[in-house]
């Protein structure tokens, strides 16, 4: 079950921040092949975003899969709104509506 506190920080994550990354590691040192890819793509998009390393909190690791209904990470939020994982960011990056969502 979803601590309203957990809710609370998840919700403040993605509003305040236009891009968000639940990653495995961080934007430097990726822990996962999945994160490394998502971070690679938003790197080349050349928008700002924000990560949160899920690995460093058990909860939030837990809380997420459960606030996005989306069991595997990376998670990816744009303008609020959940978009998906790895596959679904390489697809829409590849074609080229990523780059629209982000602008």
């Amino acid at each position: 079950m979803l601590s309203p506190i957990l809710q609370t920080k998840i919700e403040s994550q993605i509003k305040n921040n236009k891009i968000m990354l639940y990653i495995k590691g961080t934007p430097l040192q990726p822990q996962c092949g999945f994160s490394a890819a998502v971070v690679q793509v938003f790197n080349k998009l050349g928008q700002p975003y924000e990560t949160e390393n899920i690995l460093e909190d058990g909860d939030l690791r837990q809380g997420l899969k459960e606030f996005s209904d989306w069991p595997t990470f990376p998670q990816v939020y744009i303008d609020g709104e959940f978009i998906g994982g790895c596959d679904i960011v390489m697809e829409l990056n590849n074609r080229g509506e990523l780059a629209k969502l982000v602008q």
